[in-house]
């Protein structure tokens, strides 16, 4: 799966300063947004923490979309992930991005996260494609948060309603459409690949009963899933203005609601106050 960030530079680390350049600029439509959200709550903790080391854990974090990045940027990053051939992709990416000593897979999932992962232990936890699939939302949240030190930053990322939605809806499948939005899961069908999607009011309750305090709410691939590739391909400056439109559009709540997926941030009390 191809790598969708374009990570900055770091300012604590200068090694990574090959990583402006994100040689796969179509997949960097999908994640830019939240990547940016991420990086800026990663320097909020050093600066608060005064460690320019942070622990980062990611559940479901696969191949390493996210981890490799974050362990660019000098952090240890724990992945747990249910799959072992992804696992052995992680390994494989971090070592081919020369970060092998700062990423370590073990197999596991958010059910029996403490199984695998120690309690309390990580200054941020990403929680990405997970909600899901997961039997019970609201336990997964719990274990993600539970995953935190006393002060700490959780990134989740789930599938949004209003995408599916809209998409069904654009293709002709008006039924389907329909069904999206009336179905308890947010599933257009029998045939649905995603169990379970979600609006931004019902992540945010979730982030908010595992006791954290939202402190941003972002949709994420609001237009690059229905623009037509060709025109991104072809059109001059095209693929830039798209991303620009992708990151001014993500904070606006009427956004939200037609968004392919929702990205919420949330912080321990301790951390907000910081």
């Amino acid at each position: 799966m191809p790598d969708p960030m374009r990570p900055p530079v770091s300012h604590h680390h200068p090694h990574t300063t090959s990583l402006r350049a994100d040689h796969r600029p179509r997949a960097a439509l999908r994640t830019a947004v939240v990547w940016e959200v991420l990086q800026d709550a990663l320097e909020r903790r050093v600066k608060a923490t005064g460690r320019e080391v942070l622990d980062v854990l990611d559940t479901g974090g696969g191949s390493g979309n996210f981890a490799v990045p974050v362990a660019r940027l000098g952090h240890r990053v724990t992945v747990v992930d249910p799959s072992p051939n992804a696992l052995f992709a992680l390994e494989r990416r971090a070592a081919e991005a020369g970060v092998a000593d700062r990423v370590r897979g073990v197999q596991g999932d958010a059910h029996g996260l403490f199984d695998v992962v120690e309690r309390g232990g990580y200054d941020a936890v990403l929680c990405h494609g997970v909600l899901e699939y997961v039997d019970d939302p609201a336990e997964g949240v719990r274990n993600t948060v539970a995953a935190l030190r006393s002060e700490g930053v959780l990134s989740l990322l789930a599938a949004g309603l209003g995408g599916a939605v809209l998409a069904r809806a654009l293709a002709g499948h008006f039924k389907e459409a329909r069904q999206a939005l009336t179905d308890p899961d947010g599933r257009w069908g029998s045939g649905d690949p995603v169990p379970r999607r979600f609006t931004a009011e019902q992540l945010t309750d979730l982030v908010a009963g595992a006791g954290l305090g939202v402190t941003a709410v972002h949709g994420v691939r609001v237009f690059a899933d229905l623009v037509p590739g060709v025109l991104v391909d072809t059109e001059p400056g095209a693929l830039d203005a798209l991303l620009r439109l992708e990151e001014a559009a993500a904070e606006l709540p009427a956004f939200h609601s037609v968004a392919t997926q929702l990205h919420v941030l949330g912080e321990t009390r301790g951390s907000e106050e910081a």
